[in-house]
């Protein structure tokens, strides 16, 4: 059997969800496209998909394969691309995801140049606060924000991000304003449900000693950006990043609190499915994002001033 039409008829019934839609856009017929999955998974000695009346999901075994094949096959393509032009450049499709407030507040900056850049690369973006499973959902790369990752996963430190614990001054003025963590129990806390975390803030003081506070948050979400709003409205205190508070530290409808204790220490980083085969459009996109960040970013032990002028796409560390 043909092997590699085999690996590229797997991963387009992956990303078309379906045997018929896999067909139309391999100019194949259902049948076809059928008969190359059986053949495939008889070559292995191994099922590569659930196959349901109303949907289709990979195995183990299927992730695992989806995932290389798609290396093997972006990597076919640059062979032809660098025999063809005589140097590799990025093209193709290019799956991103990262969380939906920071795509919207700098991926979204960093993108035109980006694609002005490599006219050849399209680019399909997921903006979701949810953790993605790369190999099964077809994603090239991911942007988290987290303080560590799982040790399992491929990834590259793209930028430290600042994390600011405030509340508005109506807020303050009618609650008081927290002098130590232990104090946040008495408050109104607005909680990101994905923070890495927990409800368990962390504070760490001058001395390097941690206080690890027990929050019983008003409002869980899952978006930083309602958080946001809700503590400029007086509903509580938040703990978020620089970058999605900083415009209103500066305007002065937030307040940073506790300022002189550290809170979570996190890192941008870009997740990828492999180290040993790393696409040129993968590195590309990582590579350039990190210069961006290393552009964009004030030296990582400044501090947010609360009204100094200061660019809302700075992701420093407090």
């Amino acid at each position: 059997m043909d092997i590699s039409y085999a690996m590229r008829v797997l991963v387009q019934v992956v990303d078309s969800g379906s045997f018929v839609r896999a067909a139309d856009a391999l100019g194949t017929s259902n049948a076809a496209v059928t008969r190359q999955i059986a053949s495939l998974e008889s070559h292995l000695g191994a099922r590569l998909l659930h196959r349901t009346t109303r949907r289709l999901s990979l195995t183990d075994a299927g992730a695992e394969f989806c995932a290389r094949s798609r290396v093997i096959l972006e990597e076919i393509a640059e062979a032809e691309a660098v025999a063809g032009q005589g140097s590799a450049q990025p093209f193709g499709l290019l799956r991103i995801s990262a969380p939906l407030s920071f795509g919207l507040m700098q991926l979204a900056r960093f993108l035109p140049g980006f694609r002005a850049r490599h006219p050849q690369l399209r680019l399909d973006i997921d903006l979701s606060d949810r953790v993605v499973d790369l190999a099964n959902e077809g994603v090239d790369v991911a942007l988290r924000i987290a303080s560590k990752l799982d040790g399992n996963l491929v990834a590259r430190r793209i930028a430290p991000v600042g994390m600011v614990v405030c509340a508005s001054p109506d807020y303050l003025k009618r609650r008081g304003t927290p002098k130590v963590p232990a104090e946040l129990v008495d408050h109104a806390t607005l909680s990101f449900s994905y923070l890495w975390a927990g409800d368990e803030w962390p504070f760490t003081d001058a001395n390097g000693n941690v206080t690890r506070v027990k929050v019983s948050p008003a409002v869980h979400a899952t978006n930083g950006d309602l958080l946001r709003e809700l503590a400029v409205a007086g509903g509580g205190i938040i703990m978020q990043p620089t970058f999605i508070v900083a415009s209103e530290l500066e305007r002065g409808t937030l307040v940073q609190i506790l300022s002189e204790y550290r809170t979570l220490e996190l890192s941008l980083f870009a997740v990828y499915l492999s180290r040993r085969h790393l696409s040129i459009k993968v590195r590309v996109f990582i590579d350039e994002l990190v210069s961006a960040m290393r552009e964009d970013v004030p030296h990582a032990d400044q501090k947010p001033p609360a009204t100094a002028k200061r660019r809302s796409a700075s992701l420093h560390r407090t």
